[in-house]
């Protein structure tokens, strides 16, 4: 099943960058099951605790602790690292909902997680993708699902903890959470502070379709 995975991963890329095919005709099952882990990224962005790989044509707009915000062309992801569920091995108990537009419980070796894409006005959708400990949420309008996630498992799949640093920043009571606190575990609900769907949403300029070689790494 490996193998059958990575050639198919391979042909996908051969097809993107000899223009058959388009990102925005593969299926998100696709995306989901061959866009590559860890070993296959250059680290670029270094946190306290942890580090990921940033992909071309994204930029970091500001951070915190926990939080990054993420910015490609005008769409904003929002990036949430746990590393004391990380630290203490917390499972996942997240259910596929039939009731949402995808939903899947993502299980690769000893890492899982969820991706789940709700309607939530109009054509704009919530993608809301946990994995690795991280988890990601960005708007995007239908035709924008695909490239975002693959921007987001690119992201997500490459973070890489320093439990020493971790153990660390624990005893000195610096990682510290509240009741207001985001969990990564749980999906966002529509009064959630985190995204503010109307303040941050923007239409993405789609008038040129560049593609990133990031996008499938």
């Amino acid at each position: 099943m490996k193998r059958y995975v990575k050639f198919l991963f391979l042909i996908l890329v051969i097809f993107l960058f000899s223009g058959c095919t388009n990102i925005k005709d593969l299926t998100i099952d696709n995306i989901v099951d061959t866009v590559g882990d860890k070993e296959n990224y250059v680290i670029n962005m270094y946190r306290n605790g942890y580090s990921y790989h940033l992909p071309r044509n994204m930029r970091v707009q500001s951070y915190t602790l926990y939080n990054d915000v993420i910015q490609s062309g005008n769409i904003k992801y929002y990036l949430y690292v746990d590393m004391i569920s990380h630290y203490n091995k917390v499972k996942s108990t997240y259910r596929e909902n039939n009731t949402s537009f995808y939903s899947k419980v993502i299980n690769n070796k000893e890492t899982e997680g969820y991706l789940e894409i709700n309607l939530v006005k109009d054509d704009k959708y919530l993608i809301e993708i946990m994995y690795n400990y991280a988890k990601i949420e960005v708007m995007v309008d239908s035709e924008n699902i695909n490239e975002s996630l693959i921007y987001s498992l690119n992201i997500l799949k490459s973070v890489i903890y320093n439990d020493s640093v971790i153990e660390n920043m624990l005893k000195d009571d610096v990682l510290t959470y509240t009741e207001e606190d985001f969990n990564i575990f749980n999906t966002t609900s529509k009064d959630s502070n985190y995204l503010n769907y109307d303040n941050e949403y923007r239409e993405v300029d789609n008038s040129e379709n560049k593609y990133d070689s990031d996008l499938l790494n």
